[in-house]
């Protein structure tokens, strides 16, 4: 097999190669866009490669993946994505709770303006077209960006699309157009679904519901993503929802973010590790990711009861004054006191 020509050689760095191994010293030599192997320092003469790059000091590895990506926006405003690719960032999975296809049933806008106002105004009309799943990735490829790119299908828009935002189990024909677009969208290469059980409309589905939603998925060999129900009081609960899930419906889980919100709940983080080790031990698939601070971040749907966000009423709700004194009693009620400088 002839040996590939080495175009760039990046040398004198620690390289990470992603795999779980320590790092080590080693050069890098890369054939066009592609690695054409990691090797011993100096076993490439750098006088008869194009470039050569001196990573002293450096760590060199791979492209890092972000699996909670929230650029669907950015990608739009800007098909370089600096703020993620300047940071290593070359692949993007997006889709919690939210994807901007497929556009349809009870959706009324495909880019709801409560989050993106008009940031990205000439795609409010092309957005209306996509109407699978695969054609807003299709859109952002045909663009040209500068990332990887894939997704779960948001369940906040599979929601929305057969019941808008109307609260309650779905009906039996309800519940069959449910299954109806997550095949669609697996069909299209969604990596699976994606649920963020805080915000609705994600929050009005209940556990039978997210279950068949995911036997779709299974049959695809999908994965069950999903930011839990709760982080805080009902965190335990929590946990031990998307585990029913994942073994009803014979899918890998995956938790977002997973914390326990609140000092009184810190204590619960090791037990939840214990209760993931205990069932992965048995044979369920689950795994989890977390961020390693203690600043968060979330928008008002999150905070008031879902109620308040029922038939798309939740601004209507805050105007009403005595609705806006009972969201108030309900807020005051939360462990939510003043940050802490490093939570800000």
């Amino acid at each position: 097999m002839r040996t590939p020509e080495i175009h760039t050689l990046i040398c004198g760095g620690r390289v990470v190669d992603g795999t779980g191994n320590p790092w080590q010293y080693a050069d890098v030599a890369l054939s066009g866009d592609r690695v054409a192997g990691v090797l011993p320092p100096g076993s490439v003469d750098a006088a008869n490669v194009r470039e050569v790059v001196d990573a002293s000091g450096m760590v060199v590895c791979p492209g890092f993946i972000d699996i909670q990506s929230h650029s669907i926006i950015p990608l739009m405003t800007d098909a370089r994505c600096l703020s993620k690719i300047a940071q290593g960032v070359t692949t993007e999975i997006m889709g919690e709770a939210w994807t901007p296809a497929p556009f349809g049933g009870k959706i009324e806008q495909p880019l709801p303006p409560d989050f993106f106002g008009n940031r990205a105004p000439e795609w409010n009309e092309r957005a209306r077209g996509w109407t699978r799943f695969r054609d807003w990735l299709e859109a952002m490829t045909e663009r040209g960006i500068s990332p990887n790119i894939g997704s779960f299908l948001g369940a906040g828009t599979l929601r929305e699309y057969v019941k808008g935002m109307e609260m309650g189990p779905p009906t039996p024909d309800e519940l069959d157009a449910l299954r109806r677009v997550t095949e669609e969208a697996m069909l299209d290469g969604a990596f699976g679904v994606s649920y963020a059980l805080i915000y609705p409309p994600d929050a009005y589905a209940n556990t039978d519901e997210i279950v068949e939603v995911c036997k779709v998925v299974a049959r695809h060999n999908g994965v069950y993503i999903t930011h839990l129900r709760s982080e805080d009081a009902a965190l335990i609960e929590a946990v031990e929802e998307a585990f029913e899930i994942g073994r009803r419906a014979d899918v890998p889980v995956e938790i977002y973010h997973l914390k326990a919100s609140g000092r009184s709940n810190w204590e619960k983080i090791p037990r939840v590790i214990e209760m993931i080790d205990r069932v992965r031990a048995d044979g369920l698939d689950v795994t989890a990711d977390m961020y390693p601070y203690v600043a968060s971040g979330t928008g008002l749907s999150a905070v008031l009861p879902p109620w308040a966000s029922a038939d798309g009423k939740l601004y209507e709700n805050v105007r009403d004054p005595k609705m806006r004194a009972t969201l108030r009693e309900y807020v005051k009620g939360m462990e939510m006191g003043p940050p802490t400088p490093d939570e800000l």
